[in-house]
């Protein structure tokens, strides 16, 4: 009786544990959704006059501005507009023609294909130097790593990337340039998950995949280096913090080895706050790589959303601001989820 009383228990507070996750995210997405809706109700951009144009009669406008929905009341505008989000309805983009969420389907993948790789290289190298740079606090190791960190925060991107550019394409020709593959590869691959380097291993195309490879190796080490920085600073702070502990003092008058101090006793314990800074990089970089894409005319939806504002097209500006917006709650969501399993005490 008891053990049932214990399953019945459990189960019930598994339950209403992912009640409660889903009802944040849910009500974290509404408030994305009201944001969204009014900041494109209060721009000086008027959406029927970007649809009709500027040498549309009044008739013609009036209609248009009734088949839009804009004469209903700002309350019930919003239901329709949160009725067809729920549908995976953005609206239509006056810059392509085609439905914003088909666009968005296309662009995101290409973002996500970039800065995914930017991650990778950001927490591979941005982990260990954080944590050698707190075992050689005050050295000249620390400072270097402390100035290369600053870096980092201070460089322009787009500065960056036109630099990189310059002296690694045109220059040395070590990488391709600007776009994803070159002119002559493409349209041979048809996407299947939109991820170019994953699509080309699926068809087996060895010369397109290195061409692909070769295109987004420098946006990816730009986009790495300053999660890297961001990284290594925080991890470094964290580690400090750990290492002017009693226990680790305590591990050394015992005689335990330098390496094992720093990495089982020092490391070990800032792997949960690690995750929520991993997680927020990821996100910046999902976000923020508009001027990367814009310098290298990478056609993901950083690139998207600039062409979109240049032609004050508020569907797609709004459809690519919901997106991501959702991407930084999923993965905000995603490391408190870990952050529970890695964290014992988190979950009393």
């Amino acid at each position: 009786m008891s053990n049932n009383g214990n399953s019945k228990s459990k189960l019930l507070s598994l339950l209403t544990g992912i009640a409660g996750f889903a009802f944040v995210v849910v009500l974290t997405f509404l408030g994305l959704l009201a944001i969204t809706f009014f900041i494109g109700r209060v721009v000086p951009i008027d959406p029927v006059l970007s649809v009709v144009g500027d040498r549309a009669t009044q008739e013609q406008y009036d209609a248009a501005r009734i088949a839009m929905g804009l004469d209903q009341p700002l309350w019930r505008q919003f239901l329709t507009y949160v009725t067809d989000v729920a549908r995976g309805d953005f609206g239509m983009s006056i810059s392509t023609n085609r439905p914003v969420a088909e666009d968005l389907a296309r662009v995101f993948p290409a973002t996500l294909e970039m800065a995914t790789l930017g991650i990778i290289i950001g927490v591979v190298l941005g982990v260990p130097t954080g944590v050698w740079a707190a075992a050689k606090q005050g050295t000249w190791v620390d400072q270097i790593i402390r100035v290369f960190a600053l870096l980092g925060y201070s460089v322009p991107a787009f500065w960056l990337g036109l630099v990189g550019l310059a002296v690694f394409y045109a220059g040395l020709g070590w990488v391709a340039g600007p776009g994803r593959v070159d002119i002559y590869y493409e349209g041979l691959v048809d996407p299947v998950s939109g991820v170019l380097l994953i699509d080309v291993l699926l068809i087996g195309d060895t010369e397109v995949f290195w061409n692909a490879l070769s295109h987004l190796v420098l946006p990816s080490l730009i986009l790495g280096f300053f999660s890297l920085a961001y990284i290594a600073r925080m991890t470094r702070s964290f580690m400090l913090d750990q290492l002017g502990q009693e226990f680790i003092t305590t591990a050394r008058v015992k005689g335990v080895s330098e390496w094992k101090v720093i990495w089982s006793h020092g490391f070990k314990p800032i792997r949960v706050p690690l995750i929520t800074v991993i997680g927020l990089s990821y996100a910046a970089l999902l976000e923020g790589s508009v001027m990367i894409e814009t310098v290298f005319s990478w056609p993901g939806i950083g690139n998207y959303l600039t062409h979109a504002l240049l032609n004050a097209d508020m569907n797609a500006v709004l459809g690519a601001t919901l997106v991501i917006g959702a991407v930084f709650i999923f993965i905000n969501k995603i490391s408190d989820v870990l952050y529970r399993v890695l964290d014992p005490r988190s979950k009393s």
